[in-house]
């Protein structure tokens, strides 16, 4: 079997290499393919302005982009313009996976006050972020046709490398929210192996799927957390733009119900694992 990984990131990277550790023959595109571990053969494509040439024998593909910044013109680049010429090429070359697998974000849904939100809740973006990765949902199932099309709605991921509320615990520059707010985590390696299990499950798979841990964490307990694990003072209560888009309580019972079992089933487990040196960050 062959596995296309369009956008083979940090993300994309990990979930390559498990995909080849299953004994699949694994194709990533990005702009420096010479980055790439050898056991993913790189493409080389700047999927927001070309249209890559593809293997002929894709029978999987996963979109896992990254917008370059934080912008509105970035995110229209990486994941519409991105995912569209993926597509394109698809029908260029006349190649029709399986099973496509797009990788979106929890970022489509609003603020609900701290409510639970499933794969039903009704997806209303209030930030350009999740109006634009909506956008990009929408494209995939207009266009997917024959193949087998789903989305994964991460929450926010941590991990080797992604280590920002550590960092900010430890400069002394974290500041708790003086109104609570959940935010809801997933860690790199249990959001690849996510990837790798929806691609690849016997079942025809959902629409959508959330991909967040079992423990949606109100923000503060987290920064407490950290500061008692790296032995600090407890962060100051304040105000504070940080701790997500919203207040929502995001739950994974859909992703649970396909048989996955997580490495790391809340932000302890995960952030203990970091803290003691555990994964490695691939380019």
């Amino acid at each position: 079997m062959t596995v296309l990984i369009a956008g083979c990131g940090d993300l994309g990277t990990e979930a390559g290499l498990r995909f080849a550790s299953a004994g699949e023959e694994v194709v990533g595109i990005r702009r420096s393919p010479g980055k790439l571990p050898g056991e993913i053969r790189g493409v080389r494509a700047d999927l927001a302005s070309e249209i890559p040439d593809l293997p002929g024998n894709a029978d999987i593909v996963v979109v896992a982009l990254a917008a370059d910044s934080a912008t509105e013109e970035a995110y229209r680049a990486a994941y519409v313009d991105g995912l569209r010429n993926v597509l394109d090429a698809l029908d260029r070359q006349a190649v029709a996976p399986r099973r496509i697998l797009f990788v979106s974000s929890t970022a489509v849904y609003p603020d609900s006050a701290g409510a639970v939100v499933d794969e039903t809740t009704p997806t209303e973006p209030s930030r350009f972020s999740g109006k634009v990765l909506l956008e990009a949902e929408e494209l995939l199932f207009a266009r997917a046709r024959e193949s087998e099309a789903a989305v994964l709605r991460l929450g926010g991921i941590y991990g080797p490398g992604r280590t920002r509320l550590i960092d900010q615990v430890r400069s002394g520059r974290a500041v708790i929210p003086g109104q609570p707010k959940h935010t809801n985590r997933i860690h790199r390696d249990d959001a690849a192996a996510m990837i790798v299990h929806l691609a690849t499950m016997p079942q025809r798979p959902e629409s959508v799927y959330l991909g967040v841990d079992d423990e949606p964490a109100e923000y503060g307990d987290v920064l407490r957390f950290l500061a008692k694990e790296l032995q600090l003072p407890e962060p100051p209560v304040g105000p504070a733009s940080d701790g997500g888009a919203g207040d929502k309580r995001c739950s994974n019972r859909r992703l649970r119900s396909t048989g996955f079992e997580f490495t790391y089933p809340t932000y302890k487990e995960g952030y203990r694992a970091i803290l003691a040196g555990e994964g490695v960050r691939h380019p």
